[in-house]
């Protein structure tokens, strides 16, 4: 199976990277994936049917712009309702996901690695081809499991747009 590759449709420090996937958009319906959670479980979008998803996406846990991505994430969930998940998907280990979580006190988000099969990077056209890690990027899954919301961060180093995304949830669930 070949998948689609956008050439240039992310940076590392200005150098281009190909992106493995189709670029996803608000009203498509939401693919599946399988992750794995901290305990080695699998998980995939079927268990978050009915709650909207905040899908906060990054590179590694273990650098700068991942670790206060994640952190700010873990920091407003805790003032979303409870029909709200936030999760945190890297290429990460889950051992060191799990390890970063406690390290950081994220216990507001669940992290899931994509490590073991690259499906939800493949699906939501965030895998770097170069660096079998995930591209920066937001995506929120409505209960309905379409998308409500993507933003594909361009530079991987940058930060995404919080209060977009933040915006786009609270707009979503009023609707």
């Amino acid at each position: 199976m070949s998948a689609v590759e956008r050439k240039d449709a992310a940076t590392f420090k200005g150098n281009p990277l190909t992106l493995v996937g189709l670029e996803l958009k608000a009203g498509q319906s939401a693919p599946d994936f399988k992750l794995l959670a901290n305990d080695l479980s699998e998980v995939s979008l079927v268990n978050f049917k009915g709650k909207t998803v905040l899908i906060s996406v990054v590179p590694s846990l273990d650098t700068p712009v991942c670790d206060m991505q994640t952190k700010r994430f873990n920091e407003e969930a805790s003032k979303l309702p409870a029909d709200v998940t936030v999760l945190t998907v890297s290429a990460d280990l889950p051992f060191a996901q799990s390890r970063w979580c406690g390290a950081a006190h994220a216990d507001k988000i669940k992290t899931v690695s994509d490590h073991r099969e690259v499906s939800f990077g493949q699906a939501y056209g965030v895998l770097i081809k170069e660096l079998r890690l995930l591209s920066r990027s937001i995506f929120i899954v409505g209960p309905d499991q379409k998308i409500q919301y993507a933003e594909y961060v361009k530079e991987v180093t940058q930060h995404p747009d919080y209060d977009k995304a933040l915006n786009a949830l609270k707009a979503g669930a009023r609707a």
